[in-house]
């Protein structure tokens, strides 16, 4: 990916873009500030300032959470690729207890192994389809 994007004539850096998408994933699946501080491996005041523009997920200086954060953006959309447009199932799919996972989604993501897991779960659901 390059460090800038054009659209029209203004420019949005990647940090921004994932950024905002890691941001409005964990929105769609239900997670809260707190939560999603805990899958990146932040401070949740470093969430709230990212809510509130004032910080972006650095790929330099925070390299291990940019990474995190594209895996979760990728799980987001295996899902939404899954759900469709049906509202709310992302939400209530990551709260459900999964027999392959071994426990709730929400709770499996906490930690890289699950969060990669989960990703895997669904892409390999993905493929079925």
């Amino acid at each position: 990916m390059s460090d800038r994007h054009v659209s029209g004539e203004a420019q949005v850096s990647d940090a921004a873009l994932v950024t905002k998408a890691v941001l409005r994933a964990a929105a769609r699946l239900g997670l809260t500030q707190a939560e999603l501080a805990k899958v990146l491996g932040i401070g949740t005041a470093s969430v709230s300032r990212m809510a509130a523009g004032r910080q972006e997920l650095d790929p330099g200086g925070q390299a291990k959470a940019y990474e995190i954060a594209l895996h979760l953006i990728r799980l987001y959309r295996s899902l939404d690729a899954l759900a469709g447009e049906a509202p709310g199932y992302a939400a209530w799919w990551m709260r459900q207890p999964n027999r392959w996972l071994g426990e709730v989604p929400a709770d499996a993501i906490r930690s890289v192994r699950g969060l990669i897991a989960t990703v895997d779960h669904l892409d390999a659901f993905r493929a079925r389809v």
